[in-house]
């Protein structure tokens, strides 16, 4: 089965985790200078991470300066084939380009530990996060697409619904959806407890093989007739039903010319209700400031 359920002890160690790489993210980024890399900014956060305790990677640490928080040159890639575009996972690996005074940027980790995995994304903008008014402006409008995704899933909407009623919020408001750049489009997938868990980290072509095997299984269940939906939530017919029980690492991401914002985090899906697991995150607490 694609539906997973997991114990309160779980959802605790989760939620601690989900908290340490959002904190290792904050002090990343409160410590970037003029002029460092993107490759330096992902390997000071993995570092922290694994100082921290963190065993491995879901996916290879992510950081993007500027025009490409915004993924302005990025290609689409096939909504339901993302393998036939080679560069759609060349293109959110790190690079040597620069963090430049004022700049935006984003850093996305999902760090692994005793085989549960968290997965998080940060915007921050160099000199501060306050003095950046854009990026003020585009997190007041992730904290209604935040609201948004939970009352539709309350609501029994489809996830292709709630793609799409993300999709018209961020147009009213005047910005793009730029996780259709993700692969298979997604504006979430599934994540929590992984097969194997116990057995060694080893990154494969940037990703843990152990992120293989889960995906693996879940759409191997999913294929079975009436056994689950699919891990990944997009605006495919294939995702025109509710989103089983589980974890969903849920990573809206907006764009606004060059500028690039997005949060990521785990909301919780059972089979009467649905709830975010932490509302104690930079983001939720910059918008309780915000009014």
């Amino acid at each position: 089965m694609s539906a997973e359920s997991y114990a309160d002890d779980e959802l605790d160690r989760i939620r601690a985790l989900q908290q340490l790489a959002y904190r290792c993210a904050e002090a990343v980024a409160a410590g970037l200078t003029v002029g460092t890399t993107e490759r330096e900014a992902a390997t000071r956060l993995g570092d922290a991470l694994r100082a921290a305790g963190a065993q491995g990677f879901f996916h290879t640490p992510f950081a993007w300066f500027g025009d490409r928080a915004a993924f302005v040159d990025h290609p689409t890639p096939s909504l339901l084939r993302p393998w036939r575009e080679v560069a759609f996972v060349t293109q959110f690996f790190p690079t040597e380009r620069r963090l430049e005074a004022g700049m935006v940027g984003i850093l996305d980790v999902a760090p692994i530990q005793d085989g549960l995995c968290a997965d998080i994304g940060y915007a921050f903008a160099e000199g501060g996060n306050h003095a950046h008014a854009g990026l003020r402006d585009a997190l007041e409008v992730l904290a209604d697409v935040r609201s948004l995704v939970l009352a539709e899933v309350r609501r029994e909407r489809t996830m292709r619904e709630v793609y799409q009623a993300v999709d018209g919020l961020l147009g009213d408001a005047g910005y793009e959806n730029a996780h259709t750049h993700y692969p298979s489009h997604v504006l979430g997938h599934k994540l929590g407890r992984l097969p194997l868990g116990r057995l060694p980290a080893a990154m494969v072509a940037g990703f843990d093989w152990r992120t293989y095997l889960y995906f693996g299984r879940q759409l191997a269940a999913a294929a079975l007739p009436g056994a689950g939906r699919v891990p990944l939530w997009n605006q495919s017919a294939l995702a025109n039903a509710r989103p089983d029980p589980g974890l969903w690492a849920i990573e809206p991401h907006v764009r606004k010319g060059d500028l690039g914002a997005k949060w990521e985090e785990l909301l919780v899906i059972t089979d009467s209700d649905a709830h975010w697991l932490d509302d104690d995150l930079p983001h939720v607490r910059a918008a309780a400031r915000a009014g």
